[in-house]
C-alpha cells in the first residue's frame, strides 16, 4: 500500500482537524482531485491527490486530529512498511486519532501541584485534574476536600470539550506568545475631535500605524529568537484582528498597506470580512504579518494589553471612543478621544522606540484628514 501523509500546511502548524472526506475506499481518483477538507489555524483547506490511482484505505474519520506527517490515505500500490506503525511523534505513536479527549491525566507530576499520594489517587478515581484545583491546605497543599469540591462542580457541568479548529490554534498561539515574548504595554489617547463625520476609523488607524512604522521601523519587524536576530522589514503587511462571533478570532493579513490608497484598502477589508464569514479565507492570507492592529473598541473596552504573536514584535490596539474633558489653555473643553494600547516585545524593542512609534500614531490621528 502506498501511503499519502498529511503534508505541511503552513508555518508552524503541527496538526489539522479532518472536516470531510471527498473520496471513499475503492474509488479511482485523478491527480489533483480534492481528497479531503481539513481545518487548521482558522481556515478550511482542501488537500488534492498527489497521484492518480485507486484508494485502498482511509486512515482517519471526520472530527479527528491528524498530525503533520500522519497517514491520511492508502493507495493501491507498493507497500509502505511504515503504514502499520503510524506516525511517531516523540515517543508516542498515533495513526491520526486524538489520543485523549477530556481532562488530562492527574498523576503525571503536574508542575506546581502539591498533594499526597492518597489525594492523587482520589483525584484519579473522581477524574479530577489537579491542575484546576485551588489548594486550601497549609503551604499550598491540595486536600481531599479540595478534590471533592471540584468533583461536585464538574458533576454539574457539561463534559470537557476538546478544543477544535480555530480555538485549538488560538490556545497554541497564545501559549507560545506567553512562553516566549517579553511583553510590555504603553497606553495613551489620540484626540480625534477634528475628524469629519463618517470617517472610516479602521482606515485612519491603518494610515496612522504606517506613520508609526515610518517613524520607528523597529516595530515593523520579525525577531528570530533562536538566533537572537532581528529583521526590520520595509513592507508593512498588516495583520488585522477580526472577531467573527461564534467563529472566533481571525488575524488575516492585509498586504503592503503603506502603498495602497484608501479605496483599495477598504475593498481588501471587505473581501477579508466576506472570506471569514464564509470560512473560505486562504491559509496564506493568515500568515506573514509584520505588525498587527486590533480595533477591539468597536465592541467594548478602553485600554488593553494585546498579545504579540512571534515572530512579530508589536501590536496596536484601539479602544472605544469616548468624549472627555481636556484642558485647552485656561478652559476645559470636551473632546473625542481614541484610547490606544501598544504592546511590544521588550526583548527587541526599546521603550523609547515604542513611545516614539505611538507618538507618531497619535499625531497622525489628530489630523482632520
Amino acid at each position: 500500500m502506498n501511503i499519502f501523509r498529511l503534508p505541511d500546511l503552513g508555518e508552524g502548524l503541527q496538526e489539522a482537524e479532518l472536516v470531510q472526506w471527498h473520496v471513499a475506499p475503492g474509488q479511482e481518483v485523478a491527480a489533483d482531485q480534492p481528497l479531503v477538507s481539513v481545518e487548521t489555524a482558522k481556515a478550511v483547506v482542501e488537500i488534492p491527490s498527489p497521484q492518480a490511482g485507486r484508494i485502498e484505505k482511509l486512515f482517519a474519520e471526520a472530527g479527528e486530529i491528524v498530525r503533520i506527517g500522519g497517514p491520511l490515505i492508502g493507495f493501491v500500490g507498493a507497500r509502505d512498511e511504515s503504514a502499520d506503525k503510524g506516525t511517531v511523534v516523540g515517543a508516542m505513536e498515533t495513526s491520526g486519532r486524538v489520543l485523549q479527549e477530556g481532562a488530562a491525566g492527574v498523576d503525571h507530576g503536574v508542575a506546581g501541584v502539591r498533594a499526597t499520594p492518597a489525594v492523587r489517587a482520589l483525584a484519579r478515581r473522581l477524574e479530577v485534574d489537579l491542575g484546576i484545583v485551588t489548594p486550601s491546605g497549609p503551604d499550598g497543599v491540595i486536600t481531599a476536600s479540595d478534590v471533592q469540591r471540584v468533583a461536585r462542580i464538574l458533576s454539574e457541568t457539561e463534559p470537557a470539550e476538546p478544543l477544535r479548529g480555530f480555538r485549538r490554534a488560538m490556545a497554541q498561539n497564545m501559549a507560545l506568545a506567553q512562553a516566549e515574548v517579553a511583553a510590555a504595554t504603553v497606553v495613551d489617547d489620540a484626540d480625534i475631535e477634528d475628524w469629519a463625520q463618517g470617517t472610516d476609523t479602521t482606515l485612519r488607524l491603518i494610515r496612522a500605524l504606517v506613520c508609526g512604522c515610518r517613524a520607528e521601523p523597529a516595530l515593523n519587524a520579525w525577531f528570530e529568537s533562536h538566533a537572537l536576530a532581528r529583521r526590520v522589514l520595509k513592507r508593512v503587511d498588516l495583520g488585522i484582528a477580526v472577531d467573527s462571533g461564534e467563529g472566533g478570532l481571525f488575524v488575516p493579513v492585509l498586504r503592503n498597506v503603506a502603498e495602497r490608497d484608501p479605496a483599495d484598502l477598504r475593498d481588501g477589508l471587505n473581501r477579508m470580512r466576506a472570506d471569514i464569514e464564509s470560512r473560505a479565507i486562504p491559509p496564506e492570507e493568515l500568515r506573514g504579518a509584520t505588525i498587527t492592529l486590533s480595533n477591539f473598541g468597536m465592541i467594548a473596552g478602553r485600554y488593553a494589553a494585546p498579545v504579540v504573536l512571534p515572530p512579530t514584535v508589536a501590536i496596536l490596539g484601539a479602544g472605544r471612543v469616548r468624549r472627555a474633558a481636556v484642558p485647552d489653555g485656561e478652559r476645559i473643553v470636551a473632546r473625542r478621544l481614541l484610547p490606544l494600547s501598544l504592546t511590544f516585545d521588550h526583548r527587541v524593542v526599546t521603550g523609547g522606540e515604542a513611545a516614539r512609534f505611538l507618538r507618531a500614531v497619535i499625531d497622525d490621528l489628530a489630523l482632520a484628514a
